[in-house]
């Protein structure tokens, strides 16, 4: 479990493998109080620590395992050189900054529209139609493992187009302050959205 709330950009220091993917992070973290089996969000997605490594100069790094589910799935990031949003997962007792989040992308969204409102940054995504219902004016949304409140929702007919406001701490402190036209990035829902989907699937089935 993760809040949205970032704590390193880490960058892809090196891919191997063709389906799956040996993925490592150079990070600033002190790898030594990261255990390996640890869960770390990479840009939102939940993923586990299989290798780690560091010496007394900070040159930190870890290593993932990413799968072809999970690559299929999830943006254009796996790639060298590409900075990544990360967080380590919550502990009993830490600060639930952002809202609770799994790790567990639900889908891609577009970059649409970019724009200047005053120090900060409205950006506009369109979504994929099976995620509009669950996305909502002042509710919560991570995009790219970041934690923001959606200021609008404006549905047409070819897709649905929701914005943020990215204040200048979270353009300095992720990868959000990066974005460009055409982007791809991750979304996660709020999980309160989830039950409420299956809630509903679940009153409508047939007795």
């Amino acid at each position: 479990m993760f809040t949205g709330i970032v704590t390193d950009i880490g960058t892809i220091r090196q891919v191997e493998g063709g389906g799956d993917l040996r993925v490592t992070i150079a990070t600033a973290y002190d790898t030594a109080t990261v255990d390996l089996g640890a869960s770390i969000s990479c840009s939102g997605v939940c993923l586990t620590v299989v290798d780690k490594g560091g010496d007394a100069d900070g040159d930190h790094w870890f290593a993932v395992d990413v799968s072809a589910e999970t690559i299929r799935r999830t943006a254009d990031q796996w790639r060298e050189g590409r900075a990544l949003n990360l967080e380590r997962a919550l502990k009993l007792g830490d600060e639930l900054g952002g809202h609770i989040v799994t790790g567990h992308v639900d889908g891609v969204a577009t970059v649409v529209a970019l724009a200047a409102e005053g120090d900060s940054r409205r950006i506009g995504f369109a979504l994929p139609p099976a995620l509009a219902p669950f996305v909502a004016p002042k509710g919560s949304v991570t995009v790219d493992g970041v934690s923001l409140t959606v200021n609008t929702v404006e549905d047409h007919p070819e897709a649905t187009h929701f914005a943020v406001n990215v204040i200048p701490h979270t353009q300095a402190a992720t990868t959000l302050g990066a974005l460009a036209a055409g982007d791809t990035v991750n979304i996660e829902i709020d999980v309160l959205a989830r039950y409420l989907q299956r809630m509903e699937q679940y009153s409508v089935r047939p007795r």
